[in-house]
């Protein structure tokens, strides 16, 4: 009898599907995955250490860069975490901002998501539809920031700024005739809750379109439906969290279990799998952008009628107003020491949680009175996704490893920090 042996392959880590710098060592018997070992380390960046060696408000663009396509939830996980030592709550406005754009964000998370797990299983025309959509929420991220993808607009004590009176508008070149260019500025003629009312009035329909090349295709159900199945123990045991444990049959949301914000002042509903398979895991973010629609509109209903302040008044925690700035001392040696020195917080330890897109991205900070975090820790959801990978792949073809992964979200740059 000739010997058996199984096969070893490296999958990644410049594997399109790896969905960043992950290498998988494959065992396989035939096409038929054995075991599934996950490396990491070939992004490795020193997040955590960087942000315990500066000023915590210098800080706050290194979470854009962990989940780079949920930018600003990871932001809010930071600057809660820093209002909770600082014993500060920010203004209510401020924080009906900051739901809406979490929920902007949970819309561009998700949508490129779809896209790239779509393009990983073989359709090519969702990801062409889903950054047709990724585009206008975009422009709302540089309309509040000036940036289009690492916003940082969140702040210690509220956000950078209030949301402009104005979009801005395309300009008609060479390879946009001024009609086109007036078409696409339709949307662009009032404020920025203007646009934003428009994108969630369209974007149900948006939706529908997706589901109609997906959800009932017959090669999208062969390709997800019973594969990387995780039952509701199993999924609690792997601390699963997101919509990884809600496509499992677990109704958990921290918007819902543990409000923060204003969350308990919008309505939405949890959507929740029964299968725990990648098609139930797509379903779940489907609905999901239904839901972060519903909270937007909402949002945006409350802040046209609600106009106030965004910041604290406290100059020792927020900048000094640019005009005061340059005609008071007071004010101008408090901007200096804000951006040079930073602020104090008082001793102790805090966590702060948000349900961001891909699940629960926790801040663990611990101060020791000074102006930087003595210790920072980051709870990824990714991180123990990726865990259960060899437990989630083991039994399945290779082509459904790649399948596994998009069900999983990943991005790497919070799993590698």
């Amino acid at each position: 009898m000739p010997e058996i042996r199984n096969y070893t392959l490296n999958f990644g880590p410049q594997h399109p599907a790896a969905h960043g710098v992950l290498r998988l060592v494959l065992e396989l018997d035939g096409e038929v995955v054995v075991r599934a070992d996950p490396h990491i380390g070939l992004l490795h960046r020193g997040t955590e250490k960087l942000a315990e060696s500066k000023p915590y408000n210098q800080s706050i663009g290194y979470m854009d860069r962990l989940d780079y396509m949920s930018m600003l939830c990871n932001e809010h996980g930071y600057v809660m975490a820093i209002e909770r030592l600082l014993g500060i709550e920010p203004p209510v406005r401020a924080q009906y901002i900051r739901v809406m754009y979490d929920e902007i964000t949970r819309v561009l998370n998700h949508l490129l998501w779809l896209g790239t797990h779509a393009l990983d299983v073989g359709a090519m025309t969702v990801f062409l539809y889903c950054f047709r959509e990724r585009e206008d929420l975009i422009d709302c991220y540089e309309a509040v920031s000036g940036s289009r993808m690492h916003a940082t607009y969140y702040r210690p004590g509220g956000v950078y700024r209030d949301l402009p009176g104005k979009m801005p508008e395309y300009q008609p070149t060479q390879m946009r005739s001024a009609r086109e260019a007036e078409r696409r500025n339709e949307a662009r003629k009032g404020s920025l809750l203007d646009f934003i009312e428009d994108f969630t009035s369209r974007f149900p329909g948006l939706v529908d379109e997706y589901e109609t090349l997906l959800t009932d295709n017959r090669i999208w159900k062969q390709r997800t439906v019973g594969i990387g199945v995780v039952s509701p123990e199993r999924a609690l045991q792997l601390g699963f969290s997101g919509p990884m444990l809600r496509g499992s049959g677990f109704a958990w949301d921290l918007r819902k279990k543990q409000p923060y914000a204003v969350y308990d002042r919008v309505d939405f509903d949890i959507p929740v799998g029964r299968t725990g398979d990648s098609y139930d895991r797509y379903l779940v973010r489907i609905e999901e952008m239904r839901q972060s629609n519903r909270i937007i509109r909402q949002c945006v209903d409350w802040l046209r009628r609600n106009p106030g302040p965004v910041m604290v008044e406290n100059h020792k925690i927020a900048p000094p107003r640019r005009v005061g700035m340059k005609e008071d001392m007071e004010a101008l040696i408090h901007h200096f020491k804000l951006f040079t020195e930073g602020y104090c917080t008082p001793p102790g330890e805090v966590y702060a949680a948000v349900e961001a897109p891909k699940g629960e991205f926790g801040i663990y900070l611990v101060s020791d009175g000074a102006n930087k975090p003595y210790r920072v820790k980051i709870r990824a959801p990714g991180f123990a996704h990726l865990a259960a990978m060899d437990e989630m792949a083991r039994g399945h073809m290779i082509a459904d490893v790649v399948a596994i992964i998009g069900s999983m979200d990943i991005v790497f740059g919070e799993i590698d920090r």
